[in-house]
């Protein structure tokens, strides 16, 4: 991953065009959201994405990303054992599984980046409380992130909901500060102490995301170098949004707004 290491305050300005790519990546995530049915391609929920947003002027952040090689494609799909990115290509969706879809937009500058997951077909009850509790833990860190509280209290109520649950967060993969880079300071990992950490303050853009796993919070990389499972083989989830600190408390960038141009 390519790090941005200091941390950026974003204007009202510049958070608003972040609102404008978060948009987009709305967009594309409701797009793709409508097609997970069993029978569809990995690939092809991939390409109506990438479809969605150059239609509306934005680039595929993630197409291209530097790593053990540039990362193939638009969005990351992450199935059932796979937390994090998972490369489309010709998996065919099946009922019962879960299916996580990250995507990034870059509009004029400024990144988004948001994520969720979602069964397809009939899943199991087992499988629909793990994406309840990964939303809700989502919402959660949402929730914190005032202007005078830490990065650390995101964390530490990230941790605390996800493990009263008797669910694990990984420790290698976490939420970010996010602008003009995809990633930029500071870390926001799913775990942590409270009371530590940067203080928030108003202009301060985070990518938030809870990545949960049924099993053990350990994890391996595939040979395909990029796509991240869990080391016992248990369900996965992922939700993020691209969230701003501001004066009046979070604002979250990566929704769909119908009064926006």
């Amino acid at each position: 991953m390519v790090w941005q290491r200091s941390v950026i305050i974003k204007s009202p300005e510049e958070i608003e065009i972040m609102r404008q790519a978060g948009r987009i990546n709305a967009l594309a995530h409701e797009t793709v959201r409508g097609m997970i049915h069993p029978g569809v391609t990995t690939a092809e929920l991939d390409a109506a994405a990438e479809q969605v947003i150059r239609d509306h002027g934005g680039i595929p952040t993630f197409k291209g990303y530097p790593g053990p090689y540039p990362y193939p494609a638009t969005l990351t799909i992450s199935v059932n054992e796979a937390l994090v990115h998972g490369i489309p290509g010709k998996r065919t969706l099946k009922s019962g599984d879960i299916v996580s879809i990250d995507c990034g937009t870059t509009y004029k500058g400024f990144v988004a980046d948001s994520a969720f997951s979602a069964g397809v077909g009939e899943i199991s009850k087992e499988a629909q409380r793990l994406l309840d509790v990964t939303e809700k833990a989502l919402q959660i860190g949402i929730a914190i992130m005032q202007a005078g509280n830490r990065v650390g209290d995101i964390s530490a109520a990230i941790q605390e909901y996800v493990e009263d649950h008797g669910y694990n967060v990984p420790r290698e993969y976490t939420g970010h500060g996010v602008g003009r880079q995809m990633h930029e300071a500071p870390q926001v990992p799913n775990y942590g102490s409270a009371g530590r950490g940067l203080v928030l303050r108003p202009g301060i853009t985070l990518a938030i995301e809870p990545m949960l796993l049924a099993g053990t919070y350990k994890t391996r990389v595939l040979p395909d170098q990029w796509t991240v499972v869990s080391a016992d083989g248990s369900l996965t989830a992922h939700f993020e949004h691209t969230i701003a600190v501001t004066e009046n408390g979070p604002q979250i960038l990566t929704i769909f707004d119908e009064d926006m141009d």
